[in-house]
């Protein structure tokens, strides 16, 4: 179990050495980064995407809040720490149209599981035809409601303890709950990986009137301060933490 943090965040440590003397704030590379020209030489020299998460990034992309969508540099990586850890079961919070459910579900072997949490009928009724498509529809169950509720269900039917991986990507008022109830599903050595957490740099000093800066920000400071995991901080897409349950 030590020897999984050690190598995580070691891997971790090697994204975050990617500065090139700018800001190493840059953005995702189907968004703000899509004119970046490091970005791009990164996307374009270690992206492997699988070609049914290229179908549905496309496809997403003709979604006018595509922003939302997880950068592919970004799955990939989590994906790679699901691998690193020999990851089974995960949690989605926030699926969107599920480019990052089927890059998990992809990384897992067969009995692997992701529970995907999303309301909006639409966005999920895009994502599970790709699902069908990439053979991964029987890894991937799809929850309908809020996510707290869903967690809670989880958290009763017995699954504390028992995940691998947790993804944070749904409303930001609401972090810090799906924070603590992820960090009783997972296990130790476990990844919770929270999105957003730089928020196109509105953490800093966040406005007075601006409460979803507000709420990121004291989550980045809670977590700093948090013994029950290790931590980092990237400059991944719009931020990512990689907290590791001790």
């Amino acid at each position: 179990m030590k020897t999984d943090i050690k190598m995580i965040l070691c891997f971790a440590l090697a994204v975050v050495l990617t500065d090139v003397g700018q800001s190493a704030f840059i953005g995702k590379s189907h968004s703000r980064g899509k004119d970046d020209p490091v970005l791009q030489y990164v996307v374009n020299n270690s992206l492997r995407e699988h070609p049914v998460l290229t179908k549905l990034k496309l496809r997403t992309l003709q979604d006018p809040w595509n922003i939302m969508m997880v950068a592919s540099e970004q799955a990939q990586l989590m994906a790679n720490l699901i691998k690193l850890i020999n990851g089974t079961k995960a949690i989605e919070i926030g699926m969107y149209t599920g480019y990052n459910t089927l890059s998990m579900a992809l990384a897992m072997p067969e009995n692997g599981r992701v529970v995907a949490c999303e309301i909006v009928e639409t966005y999920i009724n895009i994502a599970k035809p790709f699902f069908t498509e990439a053979g991964a529809e029987n890894k991937i169950d799809v929850k309908q409601q809020m996510a707290l509720g869903t967690l809670d269900e989880l958290l009763a039917a017995g699954e504390a303890g028992t995940y691998d991986f947790v993804f944070i990507d749904a409303d930001k008022l609401n972090y810090d709950r799906y924070y603590e109830k992820s960090l009783e599903l997972i296990r130790e050595g476990g990844i919770i990986a929270i999105d957003n957490v730089l928020w196109s740099g509105r953490v800093v000093n966040p406005a007075h009137d601006d409460l979803t800066s507000q709420a990121l920000d004291a989550l980045n400071k809670k977590l700093h301060k948090d013994q029950r995991i290790d931590l980092s901080m990237l400059t991944v897409g719009d931020g990512l933490t990689i907290a590791i349950k001790r």
